[in-house]
Formats: C-alpha cells, structure tokens, sequence
C-alpha cells in the first residue's frame, strides 16, 4: 500500500468540489486531513496524508481538475545559532508550530505541527528558519 504526505493547492473555481469525497468513493483511498484552509471565495490549501492502492490514479484525478499537486517532502528548520527569538515568525504561523513561551518570552518550534507553508522562512530577519529536502 502506497502512503504519501501531499500539499493541494487549488483556485476558487475547484473550492466547492468534493475533491476529498471524490479520493475516498472513486480510488479507495485512506485520507487524513491534516490542515486545511478552504474558502469558496479565495484560493485553497490542504495538507493530507493519503494512502492506498490507487495513491497515482487518485493524484491524477487532481491534477486533471485543475489542483496543484505537491509532494510533502521538504521540512522546516531552525538554526538556533542564528535565531535571536524576534518571534517575527510566531505571528505568521498558521498551526501553531512556532509559538512564544511566556513568561520567558523564547520561541519554540513543534516540528510536528508544521505543515511547511514557509511563512517562516520568508519573514525571518536572520534567515534563521530554513527549508530543508
């Protein structure tokens, strides 16, 4: 069985599809969403993990429909060389993964709850945050 960590990245006009539904009925595939920020008026983002017999069929039909595809292969890291705990990058993380802890005021990093959005490693000042394959 094929398992695979996926970031979709979809237009307004594919929102309102059942996209998911469509994974689990047509491919018999396994699907956990694992962030998702889906909105008929703006663009689509979902992190899955998806597994099956039918994972390619199942990332075709996606591609077909007009869905961006990406392999969830990359990671975020921090130097803690280089990080001088701004928190610049806490402001821009949609999961939670960079947070201060207070009273103490130092930022800390849960690599588990990251879905390599990036965000990080665009606003930090030190390029302290990094992606790495």
């Amino acid at each position: 069985m094929e398992s695979m960590k996926i970031v979709l990245r979809f237009g307004t006009d594919i929102s309102a599809q059942p996209m998911i539904y469509r994974l689990v009925r047509d491919y018999n595939l396994v699907v956990n969403i694992v962030q998702a920020n889906v909105n008929p008026q703006k663009h689509g983002t979902m992190v899955l993990e998806v597994s099956g017999e039918r994972c390619g069929e199942g990332m075709d039909y996606l591609r077909e429909s007009g869905v961006l595809v990406q392999s969830f292969d990359k990671e975020i890291t921090r130097d803690e060389n280089k990080c001088f705990m701004c928190g610049a990058c806490t402001g821009v993380c949609p999961t939670g993964a960079l947070y201060l802890l207070r009273p103490s005021m130092e930022v800390l990093f849960d690599e588990d709850k990251c879905v390599v959005c990036q965000l990080c490693v665009k606003v930090c000042p030190v390029k302290a945050m990094e992606v790495s394959l």
